[in-house]
């Protein structure tokens, strides 16, 4: 039983570890590594990059089709960032702010 929970624990703490991949540095084995990135994405991004730098995640889901709010998200989640930031979805309107007639 006491080798079960140390394994789980183990296990626990190896995926919370789990490094984070740069847009901007990572290579394409790297890339293809967060879950929700295949062979495709991974190429998009890399030529995307050898034009330029992203600047940041708006700059990423402008240039690479397929990547929105949604998807950007999601890989986020997965440990994905832009020059070491996670993706911080555009906050929601204020709900005391009314709609104008």
């Amino acid at each position: 039983m006491k080798r079960h929970l140390i394994a789980a624990l183990l296990s626990l703490i190896a995926s919370a570890a789990m490094s984070a991949v740069d847009v901007n540095k990572a290579n394409e084995a790297d890339l293809d590594s967060v879950k929700g990135i295949g062979p495709g994405t991974s190429a998009k991004i890399i030529e995307q990059r050898n034009a330029a730098p992203f600047k940041n995640w708006g700059d990423l889901m402008t240039r690479v089709k397929g990547i929105g709010e949604k998807r950007a998200l999601k890989l986020s989640g997965e440990g994905l960032t832009v020059n070491g930031e996670a993706f911080k979805p555009a906050a929601a309107a204020p709900s005391s702010a009314k709609a104008k007639p």
